[in-house]
């Protein structure tokens, strides 16, 4: 792993393994890089890709920005009324500037681009406002921000709201029953909590969660600009996802032209070990309609 400056005061951690056409894999809200398992994406350096993945601001080993989000009450009252949240630091919108920014500094002209939840949202930003460096897109278990479709079930919504604090005792427990909470029928505790606690060993940003949680709630719907993207676009959702309901899958799907999509019904807000090769299977045909 290493980190690289993108742009003044903004630096971005990163690691890259293999060798091909790039694919950057863009992770969700509160995800550091190693959340996307070195298995899973070996899936796809074994079909001669070159897998890239990142820490988005505020989160992991990139820049820590230093303003202060809206409060949680302020947050969930937006996903309740479905209104933009004020007074955010930023927006997905620049989140995807950066994502740019990190093929800038790598000399990478173009890539594809593989986002999972808010990393969908960022995936499909980046396709919109930089055409020129996105072969292709593969959105999943996200939404376009339209607020009616792929919002949080009310009792997640609950669950989540009832939370103490994160802190370095309680974050790998944390991290186990929200997994818990919004995981398929392929939930593996042991999995999640060697996963939580490499997180925890690398970082700890609470602060920079909510800044996140922020910027996904004060961006703007993006259902009118993908009707503009012209590259291949696959949408992969899970029936099960309670954290971003299925129908955000089937809105994303029909403001793209020509994208396909991959509804799965063992998965949550997740992606299952048992359909990796599935999931890396059908996002390479993706990859190959990008050369035809």
């Amino acid at each position: 792993m290493a980190s690289i400056d993108v742009r003044t005061g903004m630096t971005i951690e990163y690691d890259i393994r293999g060798e091909g056409e790039p694919i950057l894999f863009v992770m969700g809200l509160g995800g550091q890089l190693i959340a996307y398992h070195e298995d899973f994406v070996d899936l796809f350096v074994e079909r001669g890709y070159q897998a890239i993945r990142f820490d988005n601001r505020d989160i992991g080993l990139s820049t820590q920005t230093d303003w202060t989000p809206p409060s949680q009450k302020k947050s969930m009252l937006s996903m309740l009324t479905r209104r933009p949240l004020k007074g955010v630091g930023y927006t997905v919108e620049d989140m995807g500037d950066d994502a740019a920014a990190l093929l800038d500094a790598l000399d990478i002209e173009s890539a594809h681009i593989f986002g999972v939840s808010m990393g969908g949202m960022i995936t499909q930003a980046m396709a919109i406002n930089h055409p020129s460096k996105v072969r292709s897109i593969c959105s999943v278990m996200s939404n376009t921000g339209d607020r009616r479709n792929g919002g949080i079930s009310l009792s997640l919504l609950r669950m989540l709201g009832r939370r103490p604090p994160p802190t370095l005792e309680n974050a790998v427990d944390d991290a186990v029953t929200t997994f818990r909470a919004i995981s398929g029928d392929h939930f593996d505790e042991e999995e999640i909590r060697k996963l939580a606690t490499a997180g925890l060993t690398r970082s700890f940003t609470p602060e920079g969660i909510a800044r996140q949680t922020a910027a996904i709630g004060g961006s703007p719907d993006r259902t009118a600009r993908l009707r503009g993207v012209r590259v291949p676009a696959l949408v992969i959702h899970g029936l099960l996802d309670p954290l971003v309901k299925p129908s955000g899958g089937v809105a994303t799907a029909r403001a793209i032209p020509g994208s396909r999509l991959l509804m799965l019904p063992d998965m949550g807000h997740d992606l299952p070990r048992p359909r990796w090769r599935e999931i890396r299977d059908c996002v390479v045909t993706n990859f190959e309609r990008a050369a035809e």
